[in-house]
């Protein structure tokens, strides 16, 4: 491909940390996504029902849906999604969890200055 070709493509990367207020709402709501769902084979279904019941991150897991996250952005088509998700410690003082991070050595040049 082309460089104007592989320009039309952009990789969004998102990381959320939720809390789960009522695990077992969150587990109900997944139980029923996977039970409404018509194009899950039954042994598939049976071991999602399983997961999404065992391990509530599983369950928020089966519930986000990437597509829903940007089907209504007009002018673009999700060409491939992943995601995963699992329990952690989570403190939001902690500078582990800086939503800045990245921006780290940026920051430092603006302050210092350069030469």
């Amino acid at each position: 491909m082309s460089t104007p070709e592989t320009s039309r493509f952009v990789r969004l990367r998102v990381e959320l940390v939720l809390e789960v207020e009522d695990a077992d709402a969150v587990t109900k709501a997944a139980v029923r996504r996977v039970a409404d769902d018509p194009e899950m084979p039954d042994a598939e279904r049976a071991h999602a029902e399983d997961a999404v019941t065992e391990d509530t991150a599983e369950a928020l897991a089966y519930l986000v849906d990437p597509f829903g996250l940007v089907s209504e952005v007009p002018g673009v088509e999700l060409q491939q999604a992943s995601w995963s998700s699992e329990r952690i410690e989570y403190d939001p003082d902690s500078p582990d969890w800086d939503l800045d991070e990245d921006d780290g050595e940026d920051d430092d040049e603006e302050e210092g200055g350069i030469g």
